[in-house]
């Protein structure tokens, strides 16, 4: 086996794992606390990578249009808080899907209106833009390096949000009895309001982050959407613990197997076949764990201990 390309894909898949945490966390913040299934994060994804693009060609600097068009896409979050979701929350969760798929409709077409079809290819600083020799002969693209430190960073944050302060402490209590905390005093639309924004950016963030390496494109939200909700899933609904760890599980495994479920399968198997057979099955690998997860542990992995 060649240990060096062992390296670098496992770096890869931690890559891949953190970036679904930033989407997935935001999503099981609304739909563990809210109850709200919002089939339209991955379109704020895909708002938030739009925004930061078009940021970078007006001030020049990619990292400076991060930190604008983070406020911006908490803000349209906001907005769809208070226009639709807010609207739909006693609602059951039929009306959550048609209300966002539509949502999905109107976001894309105006994403198309103002970008227009085609992607945006978002330039890196030069600073950013090379490579870095971790090990002997193992060498790692320096963004992914920022990308994995920047996930591990608001993994940090996170935690210390939800379980250290006062504003996590009402997320908390408003996830296990809302009626309680607003008989408290406390104003339940506006924590939600907050709780939905700050998912807003979260997931704007990782479209951010990853349209250097792909690009800031229509499609990208309809693509992260489907593997976010596995992550929560596998995680538990609501457990930022969960997401964090069932989306690193998710990025090692495909990375992993797309690298070299093929030479693993060309072992007991002729080489045509393997390679035929390995991709579909590598495709399949995060949802046949999800299928088994739900079968030995319908909560998931590690469900919040309040419910």
């Amino acid at each position: 086996m060649d240990y060096t390309l062992l390296i670098v894909q496992t770096l890869n898949g931690v890559q891949l794992g953190l970036l679904l945490f930033l989407v997935a966390s935001g999503l099981t913040l609304v739909f563990g606390i809210l109850d709200f299934v919002n089939l339209a994060h991955g379109s704020i994804y895909m708002v938030g990578a739009f925004i930061c693009a078009s940021l970078t060609f007006v001030v020049g600097n990619f990292l400076l249009a991060i930190l604008i068009a983070l406020p911006l896409t908490a803000a349209v979050g906001y907005g769809i808080e208070r226009l639709l979701a807010r609207h739909l929350y006693a609602r059951d969760h039929l009306d959550h899907v048609l209300g966002t798929f539509g949502l999905i409709l109107v976001i894309d077409t105006s994403v198309h209106l103002i970008w227009g079809p085609e992607g945006f290819a978002v330039p890196l600083p030069a600073w950013l833009d090379g490579q870095v020799e971790i090990f002997t002969g193992v060498v790692i693209p320096t963004y992914r390096l920022l990308i994995i430190g920047v996930g591990l960073a608001v993994a940090g944050g996170l935690y210390w949000l939800v379980n250290f302060t006062r504003l996590g402490m009402l997320i908390r209590a408003g996830a296990s009895n809302r009626v309680m905390v607003s008989a408290l005093g406390i104003d339940i639309q506006w924590l939600f309001a907050l709780v939905f924004a700050l998912g807003a950016m979260l997931a704007g963030l990782a479209g951010m982050l990853i349209s250097p390496i792909t690009e800031a494109s229509i499609s990208m939200g309809g693509e992260i959407i489907i593997t976010a909700f596995v992550v929560i899933i596998i995680g538990g609904i609501g457990s930022m613990k969960g997401a964090f760890f069932a989306a690193l599980i998710i990025g090692l495994i495909d990375t992993l197997g797309r690298s070299f479920l093929d030479d693993i399968f060309k072992l007991f198997m002729s080489s045509d076949a393997a390679e035929t057979s390995a991709p579909a099955i590598s495709s399949m690998l995060i949802y046949i764990l999800m299928a088994v997860i739900l079968a030995v542990r319908p909560q998931g992995l590690f469900p919040p201990k309040v419910r």
